[in-house]
């Protein structure tokens, strides 16, 4: 069986969401970053940005989560963006997927640890 993903796609504004579920979602958030489906809901509202997703073992997996995330308030969807991805970096792309990166607060805590382990030398 194949294995399948669930994702939130937004536009650059942040103020749309889309829940969608695809096997291969390199090649599905290319397709909407071509605006591939003329008439979209995510064509319509310029939803390019991969910002959120989740892999399954299987196809149905992802078509269930897909449902439960669908029914999902909005503020729902927001924690599940936030506590993975705070930064709303865009983790996949056309060409595969993004490298993650260190989250901008964590950096700046390291370096300032760093820093104050320095100055007690």
């Amino acid at each position: 069986m194949k294995s399948g993903f669930t994702y939130i796609m937004t536009n650059k504004h942040h103020n749309v969401l889309y829940v969608g579920c695809t096997v291969d979602i390199v090649k599905r958030v290319a397709q909407h970053k071509n605006h591939y489906y003329k008439g979209s809901f995510t064509d319509k509202y310029n939803c390019e940005y991969c910002v959120y997703f989740e892999s399954f073992p299987d196809y149905n997996s992802a078509i269930q989560r897909e449902n439960q995330m669908k029914n999902m308030r909005r503020a729902e969807k927001l924690a599940l963006i936030n506590a993975r991805n705070p930064e709303w970096k865009e983790l996949v792309t056309e060409n595969g997927f993004c490298e993650k990166t260190e989250p901008w607060a964590d950096m700046v805590k390291r370096v300032i640890d760093d820093l104050l382990h320095e100055g007690n030398k």
